[in-house]
């Protein structure tokens, strides 16, 4: 599996694409999305991630700034385009653009919404009403992803 970071072109590569929504918090989450690339390294296709290495927290997050607004473009381009939506939400965050994406994206979903996490009930409502799969554990999550890159992939 390959990854792509934010906001490099991504159209022409190989599918399944697998976008990592979940909380960064302008850098301050953990990096969760190493360990699902870590996990998922032996599947084709690719991930597209977000998080990206020259990310600078000082940037206004405003449409008047030409570099947000290219990463906010990327990300809703990119999960527009890939087939699987892995959806995380880290306990120590807030990450309101993660639910945004939840409401958006949550057809082609799946979600690892930890307890602690300050909006677990609203998540795991939502998640039952529109039958968005939901993993119990990290390690149900990373299986439920693999699951569906195989499908993707046969």
């Amino acid at each position: 599996m390959r990854e792509i970071q934010a906001t490099l072109p991504h159209l022409c590569e190989p599918t399944p694409h697998l976008f990592l929504a979940g909380s960064i918090e302008m850098g301050a989450a953990e990096r969760w999305q190493d360990k699902v690339v870590a996990a998922l390294r032996c599947y084709g296709g690719t991930i597209l991630n977000p998080r990206r290495d020259d990310w600078d927290s000082s940037w206004e997050q405003s449409i008047e700034n030409p570099q947000f607004v290219e990463q906010v473009e990327w990300e809703l381009s990119a999960m527009d385009t890939a087939e699987i939506v892995a959806c995380y939400f880290s306990p120590d965050t807030k990450s309101p653009i993660t639910l945004l994406e939840l409401g958006q994206f949550h057809h082609k979903m799946v979600v690892y919404c930890p307890a602690g996490f300050w909006r677990k009930g609203n998540v795991d409502v939502f998640c039952r009403k529109y039958e968005v799969p939901q993993a119990r554990t990290w390690d149900e999550w990373i299986a439920w992803l693999a699951s569906k890159l195989r499908k993707e992939n046969s």
